[in-house]
């Protein structure tokens, strides 16, 4: 055999097996980016369950807030034996409702807003007892209180939402 057909040969060999190492080096490549892209998809996906997950709880726990603030407003104007509970139960709220921020934000964030939501169930307390005993100069600083708190409580979530 002459030399130029075994180069030719060697050639067309080496070429063929380039071109199947390739092939081959290429499937996995584009397996393992599917695989990541399925991972990262599915991370996604759950994801989307722990944010909708979230949600429904933190809306749960307000729809609770609601529910208690009304049931203390109307103990306490209606000297309810029943007061004591309630207004315990609705404190008991805000600590859930810090608690439940805590995985995404950390301790110290749970614990200040359920510090600021503390202060602004027991200063809202002051409001009813000072309207109802009609007491207008402790009903005035306890507003101004309760307003002062309120935006404190505004800035906290305006800065969770960043």
């Amino acid at each position: 055999m002459n030399t130029n057909k075994i180069r030719t040969k060697l050639t067309r060999k080496t070429m063929a097996i380039a071109i199947a190492t390739i092939m081959i080096l290429g499937t996995i490549a584009l397996a393992s980016t599917l695989g990541q892209v399925n991972a990262a998809h599915d991370n996604q996906e759950q994801n989307k369950t722990s944010a909708v997950a979230f949600h429904d709880a933190m809306r749960k726990l307000w729809e609770d807030h609601i529910t208690w603030t009304r049931l203390v407003i109307v103990s306490v104007l209606n000297g309810l034996p029943d007061t004591p509970s309630t207004v315990d139960r609705l404190l008991q709220n805000q600590a859930d409702i810090g608690n439940a921020i805590k995985p995404f934000y950390g301790n110290a964030a749970g614990n200040q807003l359920t510090s600021l939501l503390h202060d602004h169930i027991t200063i809202a307390a002051e409001i009813l007892t000072d309207a109802k005993a009609g007491n207008t100069v402790a009903l005035n600083n306890a507003i101004a209180r309760w307003y002062a708190n309120a935006n404190d409580i505004a800035a906290f979530l305006t800065w969770t939402s960043r």
